[in-house]
């Protein structure tokens, strides 16, 4: 597709959360959003890797962003009502969320896959992204132009062998943002996916060890085209998006 390039302040006074904020997309999201003048909530499990990019941020000379250390594993209901509280008690508005976080979990077969990791994956890639937005959604709905992205996958298009609990998961999130967009298509929410394609992440080195990974696409190469998303220019809705087109 064709999208515009944002301009450079067009997250100025903007709220934006980014879950999995630590590393790869979302942290590179979190840096970008934030160069373009967001004030960004780093959400993720691991304190020190959500300080590393506060400091890259403010560093940079961008806003001084929230942390919220939360491991969506364990999150429960409460944990996602109680940061909306936060948020809007603290900062007073969200204007648009990333979710970006996720679990790889282990590949397999379906006959021999483990079933606790199964319900493992399935929490923190699909009912945390359901919890969060059912809590986050009355804030982002008093958004001029709230926006909800979610990071997909390939196989969650067309199912892979091996892929097990991690494929299911992401056609689990293409469903809830087809849905969502669709309850929401009479409001001034837009919600869509972006299949970041073969990158050069920790979660791609998992699943692929053997890989080169210098021949692969960085996080900061994605970045127009989540930032057009998540902006207010992008007025499409329930569209999920190859970020690397073949």
């Amino acid at each position: 597709m064709n999208f515009e390039t944002v301009s450079s302040n067009a997250f100025a006074d903007k709220v934006v959360l980014v879950t999995g904020a630590g590393a790869g997309i979302g942290k590179q999201a979190a840096l970008s959003l934030a160069a373009h003048g967001a004030t960004v909530i780093l959400l993720g499990r691991t304190v020190a890797k959500l300080e590393t990019t506060y400091d890259e941020i403010v560093a940079a000379g961008g806003a001084e962003p929230a942390i919220v250390p939360l491991d969506l594993k364990g999150a429960t209901d409460k944990h996602y009502l109680d940061m909306a509280t936060t948020i809007e008690s603290t900062l007073g508005r969200l204007d648009a969320i990333l979710h970006n976080a996720g679990e790889l979990g282990v590949l397999g077969t379906i006959e021999q896959m483990d079933m606790t990791m199964f319900d493992e994956v399935m929490k923190v890639n699909v009912r945390a992204q359901i919890s969060m937005t059912q809590a986050l959604l009355p804030l982002l709905k008093q958004a001029e132009h709230g926006r909800i992205v979610f990071t997909s996958s390939s196989v969650g298009k067309k199912g892979r062998a091996f892929w097990n609990a991690y494929a299911m998961s992401k056609f689990a999130t293409e469903g809830l943002m087809q849905i969502l967009a669709d309850e929401l298509s009479n409001t001034k929410i837009r919600v869509n996916c972006i299949n970041p394609g073969a990158t050069q992440t920790g979660m791609r080195a998992k699943a692929y060890p053997a890989e080169d990974a210098s021949t692969l696409k960085t996080p900061a190469d994605l970045m127009p085209l989540y930032l057009y998303l998540l902006s207010d220019s992008a007025d499409i809705n329930g569209q999920s998006i190859d970020a690397q087109p073949k």
